[in-house]
């Protein structure tokens, strides 16, 4: 039981840091700063723990490796 109540901390902890550090990455898309860097971090963390985030995170990488291709190719 105890150890069931640790993995539902690290997860709550996990999603209110995964989940702060994408808010702001977002909230950067309209201000000045690096939202294509933070965004990703943020998601990255939340794919630790949650398998829709994993799956975000697995596009934006499939993603970022066919736009790298086409500008080495070029």
């Amino acid at each position: 039981m105890k150890f069931n109540s640790l993995k539902q901390i690290r997860r709550i902890f996990v999603a209110i840091i995964g989940g702060t550090i994408l808010l702001i990455g977002i909230i950067l898309i309209v201000l000045p700063g690096p939202a294509l860097i933070v965004i990703p971090v943020g998601l990255s963390i939340l794919a630790t723990e949650f398998l829709w985030a994993k799956i975000l995170v697995e596009k934006f990488k499939h993603r970022f490796q066919s736009i790298k291709d086409k500008f080495k190719k070029k």
